[in-house]
């Protein structure tokens, strides 16, 4: 019997109740309500497996002592009694979660607050470590619905089951494999996966949340700064407190947990799944726990990043490194690193302050000395943790999605042109890249789609030392790669020479590299000049 506060009292219902027992168990249910001044009675009936009309007569006695009287955990052949006779008119009736074995099961993704496994071919299920998890788990449905709505690709669950002494959340996600999996098994395919992340990043941070649907990310870590400012020498807990009063609150998606065991890709589609830790905020949000689950986490210990992601800790590194450049939009190694301080000053406050309230293992103190040290020698030399990812600065905005029609060729050609004014780009090499976006575009105008119409997106990258400019041209028309055709034989006279083919002729002739792939249903087709 469980009896709390509100007097509601909780009495278990087990095993057969018929004509043989039926006067036992009301006596002792009699018994277990003497002298508790319940107002409300919750008859649980996890475990019972039969009953009979003697039984069904003591639920109507208690339901006319008690009017709030409530039947959960109710298994299917019990509740089909209890929906024939009426019962579940008259009261409320809860039916049990199905039961889901997770043993022997492989774990695909993991965050905070719980594990996902895959439980068959077509579903997996979220546990959670929360024992008593269905308000948790009615917030994720929430927000995930949310996220959909809103444009991000994710999961919805479908079902709630019990798993163990817990609950899970169960999702259709068809032969599913975390980013974790693919690059602890075919590590060649990292690109893949950072392009995919910083394609969500972006479509995350770029994702506008309706005021108060989603908690503020800068004040869930608040707490985490004002715990360990006071533990910092020469005024550094100040200094630190103030730059992170500086960071600008808006209403922009935020993950919050956005590492590789919680990016899958499903078929051809990159999902993010784990979304209980949504929030709003500046992308620094989210690039910090990024960090502390591919570094900052192990930094002391690298085995840590091994035994979670099922990588090694030198992938992580190059992996986080590889995804935070490339949202920044790739503006060279200095502007890089420069944001990757900032971020890092956030990290370590927060590693200090976690491990200071949840310590573990001998290695505590030389864990938390390593990041106090790393960040006080930040400190000293970073006055602000502020950073513009969609600025010109770090070349966020190097997309340009338009309607595949000859019409927008100018757009592009702008579009192009006003991000190689910021290389100093040459006269010549301007022209030459300008031929080449012309070949290229109007191709995927005239052929991609025709007879219908649809999309393409050209993504500008600029790189340095030396300075290299790479365009990529992306269309989901027919995969068609115009590498494989055959180059013109220029020696020909005008009566001898077949019409087309030069556009790709030409491309190949001005530009230093051009590369082509067809992935995920798209065509690829990337061009680079050395300037």
């Amino acid at each position: 019997m469980n009896d709390n506060n509100e007097k509601t009292v909780e009495i278990a219902l087990t095993g057969r109740i018929d004509s043989t027992n039926a006067q036992q168990v009301e006596n002792d249910i009699s018994a277990a309500l003497s002298g508790t001044a319940a107002r409300r009675l919750v008859l649980d009936a996890d475990k019972l497996d039969y009953i009979s009309s003697a039984g069904l007569r003591i639920i109507l006695r208690l339901k006319k002592t008690y009017p709030e009287l409530k039947i959960v955990n109710v298994n299917s052949d019990i509740y089909e009694v209890l929906e024939m006779t009426g019962f579940t008119e008259m009261m409320e009736v809860v039916k049990a979660y199905r039961r889901v074995s997770v043993e022997d099961c492989e774990v695909i993704g993991e965050g905070f607050n719980g594990k996902v496994y895959r439980i068959d071919r077509d579903n997996v299920v979220k546990t959670y470590k929360n024992a008593d998890a269905l308000a948790e788990i009615k917030h994720e449905r929430e927000v995930a619905r949310l996220a959909l709505v809103l444009g991000i690709p994710t999961a919805i669950s479908y079902d709630v089951v019990r798993v163990g002494d817990s609950y899970g959340s169960v999702f259709e996600l068809l032969n599913a494999r975390s980013f974790a999996k693919i690059l602890a098994e075919e590590p060649e395919k990292m690109d893949f996966c950072v392009d995919e992340c910083v394609k969500l990043l972006k479509k995350l941070h770029s994702t506008e949340v309706p005021e108060g649907k989603l908690p503020s990310a800068k004040e869930n870590r608040r707490r985490a700064i004002e715990n360990i400012k006071d533990s910092l020498p020469d005024g550094l807990g100040v200094k630190l407190m103030r730059m992170f009063e500086e960071i600008p609150e808006t209403n922009r998606m935020i993950h919050g947990d956005c590492h590789t065991k919680n990016i899958v890709l499903a078929g051809d589609e990159t999902l993010l799944i784990d979304m209980d830790t949504l929030s709003v905020g500046h992308p620094i949000f989210e690039l910090m726990p990024m960090y502390n689950a591919y570094v900052g986490y192990s930094e002391y210990d690298p085995q840590i990043v091994r035994d979670f992601q099922g990588f090694d800790s030198g992938v992580a590194k190059e992996y986080w490194e590889k995804c935070l450049a490339a949202y920044l939009g790739n503006p060279g190694e200095r502007a890089v690193e420069e944001v990757g301080e900032k971020v890092r000053v956030l990290s370590y406050a927060v590693l200090i302050d976690w491990r200071t309230r949840h310590p573990g293992g001998a290695d505590t103190a030389e864990t938390i000395a390593l990041w106090k040290t790393r960040l006080i020698e930040l400190l000293r030399r970073t006055d602000s943790l502020l950073f513009d990812p969609c600025s010109e600065a770090h070349a966020q905005d190097n997309e340009l999605t338009v309607e595949a029609t000859v019409e927008n060729l100018q757009k592009v050609i702008d579009f192009v042109n006003e991000r190689l004014e910021l290389t100093s780009c040459p006269a010549k090499a301007q022209m030459q890249m300008d031929l080449a976006v012309e070949e290229v575009f109007v191709n995927i105008a005239n052929y991609a789609y025709n007879p219908e119409r649809g999309t393409a997106t050209v993504r500008t990258e600029v790189s340095d030392d030396p300075v290299t400019v790479a365009i990529t041209f992306i269309d989901r028309g027919v995969p068609y790669d115009p590498l494989k055709k055959d180059d013109p034989d220029v020696t020909l006279s005008a009566d001898e020479r077949k019409i087309g083919g030069l556009g790709i002729f030409l491309t190949k002739k001005v530009m230093d590299e051009v590369s082509y792939e067809y992935r995920n249903g798209q065509n690829i087709l990337r061009i680079k000049k050395n300037i």
